[in-house]
């Protein structure tokens, strides 16, 4: 199969064609040349960019499918949706589980309703993020209708994470010890390796799936004390959760909802992508990866994590 990847050298991308790869198809990346340029020496790259609208190089040829990691606010699915309408036989979009509108509660399927669209801003922030993407859902829909397959994930983690909500966690409790956790230790908690995605992608291209996938894990049940125990594990560490009330701390701890929105985060029904081929990596696997991969780059600092003075005020407040 010739698969065309939009993006393809960051974090999903990357995975996503490692793993088209692995499988014996043939990959061609479209991205801006910036980044990457050492990853999948080989394969065909075509260069352009997105938001400048400079799509000319997608013309030169046909693919089986396309692979839209890249695609953040409508403009991007409209114009590529135009120049590959004729020559693309599928067009699977990665969306995100943020295009659900609040109050689906627990359990709710890809049927749930969805927020309202976002067709006159392009900046990307925590309220926009969500609509935006729904707009480009909207956009894949109205040009290949059967042809379109819509990825919405949650919560992703593995190697070469940019978020580093998981990777906090698993960084955090390698240290070992007393750790703070603001917030409810039976909090439920979905997280996908990155790995399974791909592996999901793929899956559906080589079915011709239509239709729209939440690509959720792991495949049971998970609270938020389960995955911090299942990171010491992986390190081989020791750690003693430290309960403190959330309405205390004023910095944000990653994947902590103190105010019940994990009822919209992380209890999202992902059956459907399970029964076409949705693996589920242990979580300890992943904790181990991310484990290895974070201390190879030399722990940089992570952009999504309190300061860890934070920790310690509240530490020495408890057993002061």
């Amino acid at each position: 199969m010739r698969i065309l990847v939009l993006g393809g050298t960051s974090f999903v991308g990357r995975f996503i064609v490692t793993n088209a790869m692995n499988r014996g198809h043939d990959v061609t990346l479209f991205n801006r040349g910036r980044t990457g340029t050492d990853l999948f020496p080989g394969v065909k790259r075509l260069v352009g960019d997105r938001d400048d609208g400079e799509l000319s190089s997608l013309k030169e040829d046909s693919f089986d499918a396309v692979v839209d990691v890249s695609g953040m606010v409508p403009r991007h699915v409209r114009q590529a949706a135009r120049v590959l309408q004729d020559r693309v036989a599928r067009y699977l979009f990665i969306s995100t589980n943020a295009v659900y509108a609040p109050g689906a509660g627990p359990g709710a399927d890809e049927t749930a309703p969805l927020r309202e669209p976002e067709w006159n801003s392009e900046v990307i922030g925590a309220t926009t993020y969500g609509p935006l993407k729904v707009a480009c859902e909207h956009e894949l829909d109205s040009h290949f209708g059967e042809r379109a397959t819509i990825v919405r994930p949650g919560m992703l983690a593995g190697p070469h994470d940019n978020g580093d909500q998981f990777t906090y966690w698993v960084r955090r409790t390698a240290r070992g010890g007393q750790v703070v956790l603001p917030g409810d230790p039976g909090q439920p908690v979905q997280i996908l390796d990155v790995r399974d995605l791909a592996h999901l992608v793929v899956q559906l291209l080589e079915q011709d799936l239509p239709g729209t996938f939440n690509a959720m894990g792991p495949a049971r049940p998970l609270t938020l004390s389960e995955m911090i125990h299942t990171c010491a594990q992986a390190a081989k560490a020791g750690v003693d959760l430290v309960l403190v009330p959330p309405e205390t701390v004023m910095a944000r701890f990653p994947l902590v909802r103190p105010d019940r929105t994990w009822e919209q985060s992380f209890q999202r029904d992902f059956s459907r992508a399970r029964e076409v081929g949705l693996p589920s990596t242990p979580l300890e696997t992943t904790a181990a990866d991310v484990l290895a991969w974070d201390r190879e780059r030399g722990e940089p600092p992570l952009k999504s994590a309190p300061d860890p003075q934070v920790e310690r005020n509240l530490l020495s407040y408890i057993q002061g």
